[in-house]
This record gives C-alpha cells, structure tokens and sequence, in this order.
C-alpha cells in the first residue's frame, strides 16, 4: 500500500522527485566533485580508510601566531620541552609546529617556560593556520607506530590569535665594582658599549649582599661599557651586582601538514634533538660552564669595631663597650682555695649523688624509646607491605574487569 501511494504521489520518476522534494535521505549514496586532487592521493588511497569532507572560512585559511591553554596529559610519562617539535589536531588539520611555553604573572607578563608544569596548565604559542576561539587542540610528540606507552602528550584550548606574541624571559646581568667613592661606585662588566649603558639608564641594580642602587652615567675612561652608580649605602670590593631584566623569545615560524593520505605511512615531521642523538648514537653537549662544582669561599675576617674614646664618652651606659680587657696574671677569685666544712661537703656529695641517678635514669629511658620507635618501625612496615599487597590485588582485579569491558566494547563495534 506505501509503495502505491509513492508512485501515485511522485509519478514514474519515483525516486529522482522524491530526492528532489526531501533531499538525501541517511544511508543514500551521493557523488562529489574535488577540484586539484594530486595523483598521490590516488597512488595511495586505502578504500577500508573512511575520509571526512569539510570546509574552510576565509579566516581559516591565513597564517598566524596561536596562544592556547595546555596542559600535558596525566597518561604521557615525561614532561615536554620547550622548541620541541609536536603533531597539533586542530579543527580539520594535522600539522607539525614548534611550541613555545609561557605562564602568564599577575601583571600580564608572559614568562618563558623551559618545561611544561607536571600538573597544571600553561600557555603555548606556536604559528599555525588561524582557528575560532574555544577550538580544541591535540599534540602527539611521534607518529609512528611502534611507539611504547600513552601516545597523545598534551591536550589544550585555543585562545586567542595574532600576528605576533611577546613572550619574556629572564636575563641577569652581572658587573663587579671598579672603584668606590662612598655611596657612588663605577661598575665594569655589565654593559659592553656606552650606547646599552644610556639604554639601561636609570634602572635599578642591586648587590648580592642587598644593597639596592640606580644606573647613573657612562664613564669616559676604563673598560667600555662601565658605568657610574649610586647606592644606599657603601659597597664593597668584593660586592657583585646584578641588575634584573627581561628579553623577548623569538616564536619560530615553523609549519609543516601532516601529508600520510600522499604518502603513505612514509610520512616524517621534524624529530627532537634527544631523539637524534638516541638515534644516531651522538653523545650530549655538555658545557662545561653549567656543571656545578663545589664552591669552596674562605671565611672572611672583619676587622674589629673601634669606638673613638671621646665617641664613646658621650654614649650612655647602656650603649658603651662593656668587654673586660684580659688580664696578664690571674686575679685572686681563681687563685684563693674553697675549703668546705663537714656539712657542706655532705650536701655537695648528697646533690652529686641525686645528679648521678637522674643522669642515669635519663639515659636508660632515652634507650627504650630508641629500643620501642625501632619496634615500632618493624610493626609499620609490615602494615604497609600487607597493604600493598591488598592495593596491587585489588587494582590488578580492577584492570582485568575494565579490560574485559573494552575487550566487549571493541566485539561489538566489529560486529556492527
């Protein structure tokens, strides 16, 4: 009865009208046209591999810098380095850039990260094609297949995008102090021209004892670069300043899609320098600046205060220098002999004695309480171990159930 009312309603194209008034129905099969498809993709088209079609905004299309909330995934075992290369999953591309990452300070500052936190979000910028706000992002460190452990690295926000980003890291720079004129000192070794020391005119500086101070002026004479400063107090020769400041990272510009639908499973993005060197057996650069060596410092001898007499005459009693000065021969207190009466000698071995069996009681408590935190110790680990016996138990019966579950899972995606 359906089938003779849809041929009375659609006549005899039947099909083709009903298309035409309701449009593609589920499960009906349609052509589609690309335009420029290169003949790789043929030469290497798996018909078993489905392909998503989608398409693109104008904005989608241009090139620029993106900032995204990420966060290393729980499951990845190492932490990701910075200017390490990664595979980004961003909309409807795959693609290789080099991140770099920042944690934003209270006063909108981006500050370099060498490492991604262990368990905290951060930001990463890298250069990539433009996506809407709120897209999500998947990085994978490497692509092949034969890799052990949790594939995906991290996983993130996009946040915003533009042009360029300022991204800061830290720079000390260190001088040591010439010469020394009260509060005023000429500093060497910080700047290398007059030209940065008029830059970096009236920063502040500071000495590793804490005496803060202020860049003044170039000098004419000595080392190029030295500069005139002022301090709150006197410094020392042995002082070493240090002034804080901050430079920008530059962000490289690196982008390069992921082609594995041309060619095949040939495909290969840039590798890390720590896989190169894994692979090619080269062994670490080490800088022989950044080993640390044990720092072995004299002790310094100051000189002793030394009051003027008539400084010190006007200083009240309380604030005077009471030290005894020491005595060539000894006085009559320790030369003079104390001999003891009967009753006091009495006394004096009675407390002696009552000291001897107070110490002695002091000492055999102390050896029990040693004697019981060992005992205690030995019960506690053996509670622990019975605990984790316990937890591996129950965890290895907790594995077996969830894989058992996706075990039936995967079966039942097979037979559908």
């Amino acid at each position: 009865a359906r089938l003779r009312r849809n041929q009375e309603e659609f006549g005899e194209e039947g099909g083709k009208s009903r298309l035409r008034y309701e449009g593609y129905r589920q499960g009906i099969y349609c052509r589609v046209k690309i335009d420029g498809v290169p003949p790789e993709f043929m030469e290497t088209f798996n018909p078993n591999m489905p392909l998503v079609i989608g398409g693109l905004t104008a904005q989608e299309t241009e090139m620029g810098m993106i900032r995204c909330r990420f966060k290393k995934h729980r499951w990845h075992k190492k932490i990701l380095k910075c200017n390490d290369p990664l595979v980004f999953s961003v909309g409807w591309r795959r693609f290789q850039s080099i991140p770099v990452y920042s944690i934003e300070d209270q006063n909108g500052r981006h500050r370099y990260l060498k490492y991604t936190p262990e368990h905290m979000h951060c930001h990463a910028t890298f250069f990539g094609p433009q996506v809407p706000q709120n897209t999500g992002i998947l990085a994978i460190q490497r692509m092949s297949g034969n890799l052990a452990g949790f594939r995906i690295s991290a996983t993130g926000v996009t946040l915003e995008m533009n042009a360029s980003f300022q991204v800061m890291k830290k720079l000390k720079l260190v001088g040591t102090p010439w010469k020394i004129y009260k509060n005023t000192a000429f500093i060497t070794g910080m700047f290398n021209s007059d030209l940065e020391v008029n830059r970096f005119e009236g920063a502040s500086i500071k000495t590793v004892s804490g005496i803060r101070g202020q860049v003044k002026k170039a000098l004419r004479e000595g080392q190029p670069g030295s500069f005139r400063a002022t301090f709150e107090d006197k410094i020392l020769k042995s002082d070493i300043v240090f002034c804080r400041t901050w430079m920008p990272v530059d962000i490289k510009k690196y982008y390069n899609p992921v082609t594995n639908l041309l060619t095949g499973s040939k495909w290969q993005g840039m590798r890390p320098k720590a896989q190169l060197q894994l692979e090619t057996n080269t062994p670490i650069e080490v800088n022989p600046d950044s080993i640390y060596q044990p720092i072995e410092r004299p002790m310094r001898k100051f000189g002793k205060l030394r009051i003027p007499k008539k400084l010190e005459e006007s200083l009240p009693f309380a604030s005077k220098h009471k030290d005894e000065k020491k005595r060539k021969k000894k006085s009559y207190i320790s030369q003079r002999a104390v001999v003891m009466e009967k009753g006091e000698k009495q006394k004096f071995t009675f407390v002696q004695a009552l000291n001897t069996i107070r110490n002695e009681k002091v000492s055999i408590r102390k050896a029990r309480n040693e004697e019981r935190k060992v005992e205690k110790k030995k019960q506690n680990a053996k509670k622990e171990e019975a605990m984790a016996a316990i937890q591996k138990a129950n965890r290895k019966r907790r594995y077996r159930a969830e894989g058992k579950k996706d075990a039936a899972k995967e079966k039942k995606l097979k037979m559908s």
